[in-house]
């Protein structure tokens, strides 16, 4: 038999000093309505698996200050060192959301179209940075030719040190790439296995750090612009839109604080990646926190397609998708109609 609720009871009133019940019938009553209440109130649960990099500010401080709990969702971050880590866990079904950068996105869907993009909540032009060592006989780009440079495969970092060696009017194949894990980055230069390497925040830095007086950082401004995103899988999409508006809402509301409180925020930057204020100071600026769905994601996308088959990265017969259709963007318009600016074809 359904009970019915007391007026007074509510989401946002329950627990709140209860009426007093004379009669032992109506008290038993009112405990079971209190239960039943209780759990239509109950947070609903959701775990974000979250790259362990400066992108990912926005979750935590959504995290920290408890933001998911006061839109009412009980997140959980499971956290991997890298997007494409990230990705992964989505895929094996361990989570419903994940965070990554657009290559993993472009890799995935030549093969599959469970999941989209949500948002994009950073965007960034200097995250990325090819590191190397001076004692390698490297001063310049053009020193690159010919020598041992490590990468994380099928990343961002990946694509962008393709980019960079083609600026330069280098051949990618005239390279010796070696495929590294991003926390093998630093080391491996320090020790000298390899000359310099691509690859993203805080491993950079860390990178610079390892290496003191040897370290050359070649120039790549405008080369790439990285997008990070909040990835769902289409069953999430369509079985809990309500809740992903809301984390979606909670990341909007961590934005603005990283905007007006900056210094709060890096204090939970330095916190959640171990570092310290100097990290903080020399990366700082090459985040855009902002959310957005816009025109040039796509395009990044429909670029690295045709540079994955075209360098042998992915099979030569696939077929490039329409990218839109990894693209969901109805959860942010509403929460920021003004943050979705796509063209739809």
């Amino acid at each position: 038999m359904r009970l019915p609720l007391p007026s007074a009871v509510s989401c946002r009133t329950f627990g709140s000093r209860l009426p007093r019940w004379r009669r032992a019938r109506e008290s038993f009553v009112w405990g079971v309505t209190l239960a039943l209440v209780a759990g239509a109130c109950a947070a609903q649960e959701v775990t974000i698996a979250v790259s362990r990099a400066s992108l990912s500010l926005p979750v935590w401080v959504a995290d920290s200050l408890k933001l998911f709990a006061d839109e009412g969702l009980a997140v959980t971050t499971r956290e991997c060192i890298g997007g494409h880590r990230c990705i992964k866990l989505m895929f094996d079904g361990e989570v419903p959301l994940a965070t990554a950068a657009e290559m993993p996105v472009m890799l995935n869907s030549l093969t599959r179209s469970d999941f989209a993009i949500v948002a994009t909540f950073v965007t960034s032009k200097r995250d990325i940075k090819l590191i190397a060592r001076k004692s390698a006989g490297i001063k310049t780009a053009s020193d690159l030719r010919g020598k041992r440079i490590g990468t994380v495969q099928g990343t961002s970092a990946h694509y962008f040190l393709d980019g960079l060696l083609l600026f330069n009017a280098i051949d990618p194949r005239g390279v010796e790439l070696v495929a590294l894990a991003p926390e093998q980055i630093p080391a491996a230069l320090s020790e000298g296995q390899i000359a310099a390497a691509a690859i993203w925040e805080p491993f950079a830095n860390r990178s610079i750090r390892a290496l003191g007086a040897d370290t050359v950082v070649i120039p790549s401004a405008g080369i790439y612009t990285e997008t990070f995103n909040l990835l769902a899988t289409r069953t999430f999409i369509a079985e809990r839109e309500p809740d992903l508006v809301k984390v979606l809402r909670a990341l909007s509301r961590a934005q603005r604080f990283i905007r007006e409180r900056p210094q709060q925020a890096q204090v939970i930057l330095r916190e959640r990646l171990q570092e310290d204020q100097s990290f903080v100071d020399a990366t700082w600026r090459d985040f855009d926190y902002r959310m957005s769905l816009n025109q040039p994601l796509v395009s990044t996308l429909e670029g690295e397609a045709r540079w994955a088959v075209r360098e042998g990265h992915a099979r030569r017969d696939s077929q490039i998708p329409n990218f839109l259709h990894f693209v969901a963007p109805e959860s942010l318009r509403r929460v920021d109609p003004d943050a979705v600016t796509l063209v739809i074809k």
